[in-house]
């Protein structure tokens, strides 16, 4: 039995891609400054299939740094998650917008050493 062909209007080819990981970077980065006064300084987004990641560098605001600084790091790996978990919906929302899939499960991880964080985000099928 043959498989119907698969309709891929909506796949983005090489350069529309790159123009969606632009896209989904600049709207993280809108949502951590709009969420924490200030945007991660470098953002990247990988596509691959149904996986988005995206990679965030120097992130943390003066007072996250002063707290590091303190002896504070694990305070500020708790405050990144919370604040993560209010972001959620945003996030969430403005990549689904973005890529016209369903997200279907979202993670989150951050580090102190180097000032690092991942956004990563299973969509309901390959892109």
């Amino acid at each position: 039995m043959s498989t119907p062909p698969r309709d891929n209007s909506d796949v983005p080819d090489g350069a529309a891609r790159g123009q969606l990981s632009a896209e989904i970077s600049s709207a993280v980065v809108h949502l951590f400054s709009k969420h924490t006064g200030r945007g991660p300084t470098k953002a990247r987004t990988t596509l691959d299939a149904e996986l988005v990641v995206v990679l965030l560098q120097n992130t943390m605001t003066k007072g996250e740094k002063s707290l590091v600084h303190a002896g504070k790091a694990a305070e500020v790996l708790q405050i990144r998650r919370t604040f993560q978990e209010t972001m959620r919906p945003e996030l969430v929302e403005a990549v689904e917008r973005l890529t016209k899939r369903n997200v279907v499960s979202f993670m989150s991880a951050n580090d102190i050493d180097p000032d690092a964080a991942a956004e990563i985000l299973l969509l309901d099928h390959a892109l």
